[in-house]
């Protein structure tokens, strides 16, 4: 199923998602570098690893999203980032559930 998914993805290359202090463009409301979300990303905590992966799904492209996680974190992780997917749920909730219908 990963394959496929790779497949149709179109990620902003990753130099392009950044500003000139290293900010990528969906964290407009955190004053962090793409360095210092990656670690946040990758907390041993399950909440804070959660609210990550949600916010990089509620303010990224959604090709951007899988540069960063992968489809079985977002997976493990979805009663921790579904409370925090705001507008954006519903989306994301379509969008698993078709990759899901893809690969039975």
């Amino acid at each position: 199923m990963h394959a496929r998914l790779d497949a149709w993805l179109f990620p902003t290359p990753r130099e392009r998602m950044l500003d000139a202090e290293g900010r990528p463009y969906f964290l407009w409301d955190a004053d962090m570098t793409l360095a210092e979300f990656e670690v946040f990303l990758h907390d041993p905590d399950p909440e804070i690893r959660g609210y990550a992966v949600a916010k990089v799904m509620r303010q990224a492209r959604p090709d951007d999203v899988f540069a960063f996680v992968d489809l079985d974190t977002i997976e493990s992780l979805w009663p921790i980032i579904d409370r925090y997917l705001g507008k954006r749920r519903d989306f994301w909730t379509w969008l698993l559930g078709r990759w899901r219908d893809c690969a039975a």
